[in-house]
């Protein structure tokens, strides 16, 4: 699983990424406070999470699926793990907290409005939680995102010094409101949740001093949050001359804005809060879990079949019915948006090296779970192939195709391509099949060829009939 680890470390660096070592000292004349904040990010995800440390001991905030970069950087540290703290039941990633509790014996902090059903602690306002007798974290509650949403105020010798925010504040922006009510939660609704995020802006963060550090659980590609800012730690400071959200404005305003536009939401989301609330299975024997099947006819598999193999791979041979996800940044994301949490899949790789974290890549949305078995292709089965993309043809006889946009209906209308191509975003393309006639050759594209490959992939699977044919990466030369 790739991350890359973030140290920050100077109360003075405002509102930029930390690489470097924090040691904060007390001016009060008492010995120094020795601590240190550490950052993880998840970049597919765009997560943080933290490590909060001082006196060897440890607390985690809003861990990732794999509890192992925690551990190794806890033994680094020659720290003990005394607690681990959810800001929120998380929609887009499935935390470790239920693994860690399990094998260290630590508490899990929480809201006692997430209603979890796994061990653990309830941490609300005021509560408070000593990690040393000069080091504390205290526990503020800041719904709006989510109406368990909590932010953890760091305190140095009583002083404000950062808060982790969880998915409330974000930088340059808020979290987004409207998630709860997919996830069947009737009583959060988006309007109210967003009028709560209000009084959370106004009441909770405002109030801070312009010096304490803030920590976001996402950044700039989040489907949590919307046109973030590309740092990853800023202040309250910043904030207020930056986020939109401390802006004067009325309530109905503020609504208004937050509700505007939100990008389409993931199938997986309400899965992974349930998950999160009940408490995901440790990770590696979740993994091993999976039946590894050795090659099979063309016939053995069933429909529903995703194949992270590249896309070259792909349309050399495929089994019928795959849909291509290739592996890259983000492609969990892409996942989690085109299976349904109560659809088990097959997943097919390009290699024995890429089952493991092919599935440590799934495990972080917890579709592990939904994995029935994974398997390599191989080239003497020959499968299905892809038909191919001919420039000559399509551009001297361009009105004999169905041209199919696959982008965002923004990045259609901002950077159009072909005038008469019919636009249905990759994100809403399996509920939309039905606006797709197959008399003609359809023709799809996106801005790079990746999402065109993933839609070309599905349309074919669900109308087998149609021929399907990907402009791929050449829809650079238009």
């Amino acid at each position: 699983m790739k991350r890359r680890l973030f140290i920050h470390q100077s109360l003075l660096a405002i509102a930029i990424a930390g690489s470097s070592k924090m040691l904060a000292c007390t001016g009060s004349g008492r010995k120094a406070v020795n601590y240190e904040i550490k950052q993880f990010e998840d970049e597919g995800l765009a997560q943080f999470s933290y490590a909060i440390e001082a006196n060897k001991k440890l607390v985690i905030i809003d861990p990732s699926r794999d509890p192992r970069p925690y551990y190794d950087y806890a033994a680094a540290r020659g720290a003990e793990i005394v607690a681990v703290i959810e800001t929120h039941s998380h929609a887009d990633f499935v935390s470790a907290h239920l693994q860690v509790h399990q094998e260290l014996n630590v508490p899990v902090l929480v809201s006692k409005l997430a209603k979890a059903t796994f061990p653990h602690q309830d941490f609300d306002e005021p509560d408070v939680f000593p990690i040393s007798d000069q080091v504390s974290l205290r526990a503020i509650n800041t719904p709006g995102h989510s109406a368990d949403s909590i932010s953890v105020l760091l305190l140095v010798d009583g002083k404000e010094v950062a808060v982790f925010t969880g998915d409330a504040l974000l930088l340059g922006g808020v979290g987004r409101p409207d998630l709860r009510e997919y996830s069947g939660e009737a009583a959060s609704q988006r309007e109210y949740l967003a009028k709560q995020m209000y009084e959370t802006i106004q009441h909770k963060y405002s109030p801070l001093a312009d010096d304490v550090l803030v920590y976001p659980a996402h950044g700039a590609g989040s489907l949590c949050g919307q046109a973030l800012s590309k740092e990853k730690v800023s202040t309250i400071g910043q904030e207020k001359k930056t986020n939109f959200a401390f802006q004067p404005t009325t309530q109905e305003a503020f609504v208004a804005h937050l509700l505007r536009d939100q990008p389409d939401i993931p199938a997986y989301f309400p899965f992974a809060i349930e998950v999160n609330k009940n408490g995901a299975q440790s990770l590696l024997p979740a993994l091993s879990a999976v039946a590894r099947l050795a090659a099979i006819s063309l016939n053995e598999l069933p429909t529903f079949i995703v194949d992270t193999r590249p896309v070259e791979q792909f349309r050399t041979g495929h089994f019928i019915g795959s849909i291509n996800i290739p592996d890259r940044l983000k492609s969990e994301t892409w996942i989690g948006t085109l299976v349904e949490p109560n659809e088990p899949f097959y997943l097919v790789v390009e290699d024995q090296a890429s089952i493991q974290p092919r599935l440590e890549k799934i495990a972080k949305i917890g579709y592990e779970a939904l994995v029935k078995g994974v398997l390599v292709y191989e080239e003497q089965q020959k499968g299905q192939q892809s038909a191919s993309f001919d420039t000559t043809a399509f551009e001297t006889q361009s009105g004999q195709y169905l041209i199919l946009d696959v982008r965002s209906e923004d990045e259609a209308k901002a950077k159009p391509v072909f005038a008469d191509a019919q636009v249905i975003p990759l994100t809403r393309l399996k509920d939309q099949l039905a606006r797709i006639t197959t008399d003609k050759p359809i023709v799809v594209h996106c801005a790079t060829g990746y999402r065109s490959a993933v839609a070309s992939s599905l349309i074919k699977k669900y109308k087998p009939e149609a021929q399907v044919i990907d402009i791929g990466e050449k829809i650079k030369n238009y």
